[in-house]
């Protein structure tokens, strides 16, 4: 495929040290591609409020990325932005804030992630009343879903529609719906929805708590995923950040191995972490791809990536490069 002006520059300008473990990162990302390789992506940080959707999006809608892990936030905040856009507040600088400057942002319920705030009322009330609606049918139905599977339930209803702000191709959430992606959110209670519906509960507007299905849930449905697409095809792992949205996907190889005895299974076929951690042999985040040999999860000779800078910066880039702008 011939690449365009971005990647071309890429090419041409990034020749030495995490610029070039950028170019060489993207290139076995599109090399395993072209094998007929899968991939599995994470998400942490702050990704879909620093709007990711606008290149991760398409990479999704051209079938280079499989598969997606993130954090509860990140699952709904791409959304957040699809209905609040124009009421969102940048804050440039942020850096010189005083506590009385917070406590001002509060009381106008903007809630600050680094440089920009996300509308309380317009953004996340807005959502609630929508999944609320989810929630309940499903309770009184005596059925259970996975958090993913009610955000998709929303998008594809259309209900949304009449509040979007943002072109619904920006929106990374929009095109995983439409191709019934396989989204995995460990630990979703550590989200606003997620406490939202723990209140619910508490409330009695959902009576029982099963209705939203729960991480180890998450590993199972993960576990005969990547079995039956590692076995067929090979899967890549490209993690932006750390925490819990890269650990808890990457160990699926260790259980299936020694907990579950699938020892045909092949290990993680690439890996590829974007990472401004420091690095450091006790951290997740900061730890080297080769101490994932000792634990199981990769081996001697799979493909690995660290770029130690700005994911919103990078990210952005190797999708570039991947999709040939």
């Amino acid at each position: 495929m011939a690449k365009g002006p971005i990647s071309q520059f890429i090419l041409h300008h990034y020749r030495h040290f995490n610029a070039a473990a950028l170019v060489d990162a993207a290139k076995a990302y599109e090399a395993h591609l072209n094998k007929g390789g899968k991939f599995m992506v994470t998400l942490a940080g702050a990704m879909s409020t620093g709007e990711l959707g606008l290149s991760l999006a398409e990479m999704i809608r051209q079938d280079k990325v499989h598969a997606i892990t993130c954090t509860g936030a990140n699952l709904e905040e791409d959304i957040f932005n699809l209905v609040a856009h124009d009421h969102y507040v940048r804050i440039p600088h942020y850096r010189d804030l005083t506590p009385a400057d917070e406590q001002k942002l509060l009381d106008k319920h903007l809630n600050r992630v680094t440089d920009t705030c996300i509308p309380e009322e317009e953004a996340i009330r807005r959502i609630e009343k929508a999944v609320l609606d989810e929630w309940a049918a499903a309770d009184t139905g005596g059925k259970s879903f996975f958090p993913h599977e009610f955000m998709y339930k929303i998008l594809l209803s259309g209900k949304l529609k009449q509040y979007y702000q943002i072109d619904p191709k920006n929106s990374w959430m929009i095109a995983a719906a439409e191709k019934n992606l396989p989204i995995i959110v460990p630990g979703w209670e550590d989200s606003t929805l997620g406490n939202i519906f723990a209140g619910h509960c508490i409330e009695g507007d959902v009576k029982n708590v099963h209705t939203v299905r729960t991480g180890i849930e998450y590993m199972m449905m993960l576990a005969e995923w990547y079995t039956e697409y590692a076995t067929k095809y090979g899967v890549g792992f490209f993690q932006i950040g750390g925490g819990i949205a890269g650990d808890f996907p990457i160990c699926v190889v260790p259980m299936l191995h020694q907990d579950l005895h699938r020892t045909n299974v092949p290990l993680w076929s690439y890996f590829c972490q974007i990472s401004d951690s420091t690095t450091s042999y006790g951290s997740y985040s900061g730890a080297v791809p080769n101490e994932k040999i000792t634990w199981g999860k990769l081996a001697e000779d799979t493909p690995k990536f660290i770029i130690e800078s700005d994911a919103t910066i990078v990210a952005p880039l190797m999708f570039a490069y991947i999709l040939g702008w």
